[in-house]
């Protein structure tokens, strides 16, 4: 699956389609590594969609402090950000027969500790969300596929409840709507949900009317997925521990709540932030990951209302699954282990949402992303 702003509009195709497509007959699996020094930046794994087999990734290059990480829809270019202060994004080639990863260029995010990039839905721009410093920036991209000239920056401003994680702004995601007309932002720290215009000409992000929407004090939103209808919007609450559904009016780019659900189970009581939330491409079924409680909670969607209700909590087989990806056929996801270096794969009952574990747990060093790309 696609973990990029053009995510939300191929899920709108796929919505439409009677059936998902075919698996390819062999797919690549990057992987990003966080932190910085030997072995530790990009690595390929070889993926049999057929069986659900993943070997043993291999370092393909190494990269300093590789965070989130998008692939543009043509599978020839990576863009990642950068953590750090001050932060970066880069661009990087890939090889479409080996997978082999080349830097073509890296430019300041304009922030410190970037934690999420993603495209926009005509692939000519790419957007950061800057988390320390709260703030958004969009920058274009050129014929080569590098970071061009920055087009859009905007500083958040405010606070929330928590005393040690809410004393700022803390922008921790951007996604861009199924119209292109709008950029979605999760603020940590001030528990909101920032709506921006975006005007696909020039990049430019400027504020809505309606500005933002809220969630309730102390939630920390932190990831944001469209449905592939376009109408409904979940944001995954990282400190509350939640998924709230709002629906979305795509004329005037306003959000309305309609519910929020526990993203864990009754009578558990430990420590947990939430992380990764992902719609299924049939638009069935939501996923979200629990880090604590080292779980993917499952929920089925209301086809008449996008109303969530619990399926299962899926163990992680490690701690802290930070990331998770589907391929492109929904029918498998690569979920990966920040504290236990590894990523286990799972089996997606595309009738009832549940998830099987299929192998053991494959190593991978301090595993932040992953994503699918197809062996042509």
């Amino acid at each position: 699956m696609m973990t990029t702003c053009l995510h939300s509009a191929l899920l709108l195709l796929a919505a439409t389609s009677a059936t998902l497509a075919a698996p390819a007959a062999d797919m690549y699996v990057l992987f990003g590594s966080h932190g910085s020094g030997p072995g530790i930046g990009f690595s390929v794994a070889r993926f049999d969609p057929a069986t659900g087999a993943l070997t043993v990734p291999k370092l393909e290059v190494e990269a300093v402090q590789p965070a989130f990480f998008v692939i543009h829809p043509d599978g020839r270019h990576l863009y990642t950000c950068n953590s750090g202060s001050p932060g970066g994004i880069s661009s990087y080639a890939i090889d479409p027969k080996t997978a082999h990863l080349t830097l073509v260029n890296r430019v300041p995010s304009g922030g410190d500790e970037p934690s999420y990039v993603c495209l926009d839905n005509t692939a000519r721009f790419i957007l950061v969300a800057n988390y320390n410093t709260g703030n958004v920036a969009a920058f274009a991209l050129k014929p080569d596929g590098g970071i061009g000239e920055r087009t859009a920056f905007v500083q958040h401003t405010g606070h929330s409840v928590n005393p040690e994680r809410q004393t700022h702004p803390y922008a921790h995601s951007i996604i861009i709507d199924p119209t292109n007309r709008f950029a979605l932002v999760a603020d940590l720290g001030t528990d909101k949900l920032v709506v921006y215009r975006f005007d696909e000409k020039t990049g430019s992000l400027t504020p809505n009317d309606p500005p933002f929407a809220s969630v309730t004090p102390g939630s920390g939103p932190r990831h944001v997925k469209f449905h592939p209808n376009g109408r409904w919007v979940y944001a995954i609450n990282e400190m509350g521990c939640t998924v709230t559904a709002f629906n979305w009016d795509s004329v005037r780019g306003a959000l309305s709540e309609f519910q929020t659900v526990p993203t864990l189970p009754a009578g558990f009581h430990g420590v947990n932030t939430c992380a990764e939330v992902l719609v299924h491409p049939n638009g069935r079924f939501l996923y979200g990951s629990n880090r604590g409680h080292n779980s993917i909670a499952v929920f089925a969607i209301d086809a008449e209302n996008g109303r969530l209700t619990p399926v299962e909590h899926v163990p992680t087989r490690g701690k802290t699954p930070r990331n998770f990806a589907f391929d492109p056929s929904g029918s498998w996801i690569v979920c990966t282990n920040q504290d236990s270096d590894n990523a286990v794969v799972f089996r997606v009952d595309g009738t009832t949402g549940r998830l099987t574990q299929t192998g053991e747990p494959i190593p991978v060093p301090g595993p932040f992303c992953e994503r699918f790309v197809p062996v042509p």
